[in-house]
Formats: structure tokens, sequence, C-alpha cells
């Protein structure tokens, strides 16, 4: 599943060529997404993009009118095509721009997202709720202190939670995990401020380097030119369970934690 620098990554390849321009129409193939497409035809044709953002792993395309929520799902992907593009299965919706090109949403599991929102992102019940972006100064040790406080909870499902810290998808929380020495099964509320820290350096570090090597190579996942994330070649525990710890050596365990694969080094991370 594209996680949060998969997604950022896609906002920057996308904004340059939607941003300022002028949309002509808009193309449903298929509304049956996770949610039904709306029919918003008649609200956004003719309106000017005035930008593109990212809140979590949302994208929120900006009209005067009202803002674009896509998501992209396990499995979804936004490119920017030449209008006349032939259409290939799974795709569902293009937005179709006048300067000639248009943004095509492909969705083979179709779990993804395409809505429409003309409330406040605040207001909106899918944003409303959200924590701290973790790479802004509103995510930081006291914040994360304060949030994990009194929690029973293993410490790396508090890290995926998205109402204490958005966008730290399975991947990256084992990574982050692994660079702070922290055991994903520690209890949240009893780590110390040093440690936690520690993690939130970690995670700040980590994600900026998977948003620089263009995101992860998932099996689903290519960017918004079609091209693979490289941040694979540099994954320390994600992937490796049984494999050799890069720092001891030993081998690295791995477990099932809130349904989700989880891999760590006994030696290297203590609770």
């Amino acid at each position: 599943m594209p996680e949060l620098p998969e997604v950022e990554v896609t906002r920057q390849g996308i904004a340059p060529f939607l941003i300022d321009q002028k949309v002509v129409d808009l193309v449903i193939r298929n509304g049956a997404l996770r949610w039904p497409v709306p029919d918003i035809a008649k609200q956004i044709i003719g309106q000017t993009i005035q930008q593109v953002r990212r809140r979590a792993k949302y994208l929120l395309i900006d009209t005067a009118a009202g803002t674009t929520v896509v998501h992209l799902g396990m499995s979804g992907s936004l490119r920017i095509l030449p209008l006349g593009t032939p259409v290939e299965k799974h795709d569902h919706i293009d937005l179709v721009l006048a300067n000639g090109r248009l943004l095509r949403f492909n969705d083979p599991r179709r779990f993804g997202a395409w809505l429409w929102c003309e409330l406040p992102e605040e207001a909106h019940p899918l944003l409303a709720k959200l924590g701290p972006e973790p790479l802004t100064p509103a995510f930081n040790a006291q914040q994360f202190a304060a949030a994990l406080a009194g929690k029973t909870k293993a410490i790396k499902l508090c890290l995926m939670d998205n109402h204490i810290v958005v966008g730290v998808g399975n991947i990256y929380a084992n990574e982050a995990l692994f660079a702070a020495g922290i055991h994903p099964e520690a209890e949240a509320g009893k780590i110390d401020a040093e440690r936690l820290t520690l993690l939130v350096t970690a995670v700040k570090q980590i994600l900026a380097q998977a948003i620089k090597q263009g995101g992860t190579t998932l099996k689903d996942f290519t960017n918004a030119e079609g091209k693979p994330g490289y941040f694979a070649q540099q994954l320390h525990v994600y992937g490796r369970g049984g494999q050799s710890c890069s720092q001891c050596g030993l081998p690295l365990s791995e477990i099932r934690l809130g349904q989700r694969t989880t891999v760590f080094c006994g030696t290297c991370q203590s609770r």
C-alpha cells in the first residue's frame, strides 16, 4: 500500500502540471471505488486548479469551488498524460485540462477514493481527526510524549495510529523503530523522553529520505511518471525477517503485530 512518501512523491510529480490549469472535462468510467464517486462535473468544469496539497495519505486538489480529495488506496496511481492517450484497464477517472493534458486515476483493486469537498479541510469527516504531519514542527517529542501518556499499547501500533501522527505506515514504522533502537512491542506510555526524541528524529529522517529516493518499490506503486521508488535498497528490517541484522549480524525476528508483519532485531532493539 502506498504510504506517505509515495503519496508525497505523487503530489510533487503532478502538481507542476495542474496548478493554474483550467479543468475542461471530468470523465468517470467507473465510479465504484471505495466510496461511490460523486458526479461533480458541474462543480469542477471551468474551475482553475489553485494548488495540490497532501494531508496524511490524501491528495487535495484545490479550486475556488471546492477540493477534490483523492486517496490511492492499495493500488491506485495518478499519471499526467497527453489528451487522447488510449484508455487501459482500470483507468477509472480522467481530469481533463485546457493545456492538452489529463490527470488519469488508475486503480486495479478499486480501494482508492475520488471525492469532493466544499467544507474547510478541518471539517471534512475523513480529515477532521487526523494527527500532526510527521515532517512538520507540530510532530515533536513533547507532543508525542503527551499523546502516548498512559497508553499500554505497543509503540508500533501507536506510531501507525493516524490520530497520534499521520502517514507512518508499516514500512516506515519498522524502519524508524529499528533506527531508534526501540522494540516494536515496547509499551508506548513507558518509553522515556530521550528515546522518544530518537524515534521522532528517526521518523522524520527516514520519511524525508524515502521521499528523496522516490518512495519504496512496492508491488503496485509507481510514481507520476510510471517509475518505481528506490528506497527499498536502504531498508534495514522491513521484508528481511530471518536475514542478518545490519548492525549485529544476528537473524532478524518476524512477528504479527496489529495484523501487520513486523520485523525487528531482538538484540539491537530493546523494550
